[in-house]
């Protein structure tokens, strides 16, 4: 294979582009950053972006960056800290940005994102309004997730999907994501015998292919870049994966790392944040039959397909739908607190209407804001 050398037309050409860096691709093994690092991405971004293009950087680093200064070796695996070394990290790691690309003449503006954001629909249009205007003003946007008041349930949990869901939101020719592997291997490439996989038409391509853990310093693996590439090209964005040093050559269309071909149709907004950007508040469980009816015929969630319900959620929160065996299918927004759930539990919406009252002659969960939920090949 030639690694789609044609089909990275699209990515030499592309006007507006976002570029993900992973943290350990920015920081010292001692968790500081690395200002020599800093300035030769921003060389390569900075003369991109003098090109006439557009260019939105999702950075990781916040948490790393606040290692050092506060005397801690390893990143904390409690949230609390966690947010006090982001909110350490991120004012140097902006710092840090803002001088590299002031030598160039261009300026910076902070974006902090979190999951919440995205879930809700007039936050992420007003995230995508920011977004825009300061391209329009010939800004450089940083983002990165809002660590210091993310919450487990409303985090991200690494840039590599908020990169994804970032190129979707700004309808962006291309995402290049960049890290310490300079392409995706078909096994640990630090084995001998581990071949580089230069392009991925679907998901066929990846069966058979280990998929790593994640970093000391950050919090994606292989399978989170594996999972915001699909989520990108999943929405029609090619994307390309390899090491920061590569960054130029990427950028240029040349055969490096792994390029990752745009699939199918651009899906709605909703959708492909209700698939991403959400987590679910609680889970349903279903019987085989209405597995059947939601993922192969896209029928909505009746009560009468329902056995069991977990969690504390409220009608309008997303909830995870589950087939027998527990295995999650599809995420939807649900009609009904889950207080209410119990009772409806496989009685047909008829019977529930003449009970209880014509409002609950509605659906648990309406077709139109239920995804399916596909395994990632490969993981």
């Amino acid at each position: 294979m030639n690694g789609g050398v044609v089909d990275r037309e699209r990515v030499r050409t592309a006007n507006r582009l976002v570029v993900k860096v992973g943290s350990s691709s920015l920081t010292t093994p001692q968790g500081m950053i690395d200002g020599d690092r800093v300035d030769a991405l921003v060389d390569v971004l900075a003369a991109q972006r003098n090109a006439g293009r557009q260019i939105v950087l999702v950075s990781s680093g916040a948490i790393a960056a606040g290692l050092g200064p506060l005397g801690l070796t390893a990143r904390p695996r409690d949230l609390a800290t966690q947010q006090a070394a982001a909110s350490v990290g991120q004012g140097v790691l902006v710092a840090r940005y803002t001088s590299s690309f002031a030598r160039y003449g261009l300026r910076v503006g902070q974006v902090l994102l979190t999951a919440d954001d995205m879930m809700r629909r007039s936050h992420h249009r007003n995230a995508q309004r920011a977004l825009a205007k300061l391209l329009d003003l010939g800004i450089v946007p940083v983002v990165n997730e809002n660590d210091t008041v993310a919450t487990d349930e409303i985090r991200f949990g690494d840039n590599d999907r908020l990169a994804a869901l970032v190129a979707h939101l700004i309808h962006a020719d291309a995402l290049i994501l960049l890290s310490d592997v300079d392409a995706l291997y078909d096994g640990d490439p630090r084995r001998p015998g581990a071949r580089r996989i230069p392009e991925v038409r679907g998901p066929e391509d990846l069966v058979g292919v280990e998929l790593g853990k994640s970093g000391r310093v950050g919090t994606g693996g292989m399978i989170t870049k594996v999972q915001a590439a699909r989520i990108a090209t999943g929405a029609g964005v090619p994307v390309v994966l390899t090491a920061a040093a590569y960054a130029a050559q990427a950028l240029s269309g040349a055969d490096v790392g792994t390029y990752f071909h745009p699939q199918g149709k651009h899906p709605g907004t909703r959708l492909l944040w209700l698939a991403h950007a959400t987590t679910g508040r609680g889970r349903l469980w279903l019987d085989a039959g209405a597995v059947e009816a939601i993922v192969t015929h896209r029928k909505s969630l009746l009560p009468a397909g329902v056995t069991a319900v977990e969690g504390d959620f409220s009608a309008g929160d997303p909830v995870d739908l589950c087939g027998p065996h527990g295995e999650t299918v599809a995420r939807g927004l649900v009609n009904y607190d889950a207080a209410e759930i119990p009772e409806l539990l496989g009685r047909s919406t008829r019977e529930l209407a003449a009970t209880l009252g014509p409002e609950y002659e509605r659906e648990l969960v309406h077709r139109d804001d239920i995804v399916i939920l596909e395994p990632l090949t490969g993981a």
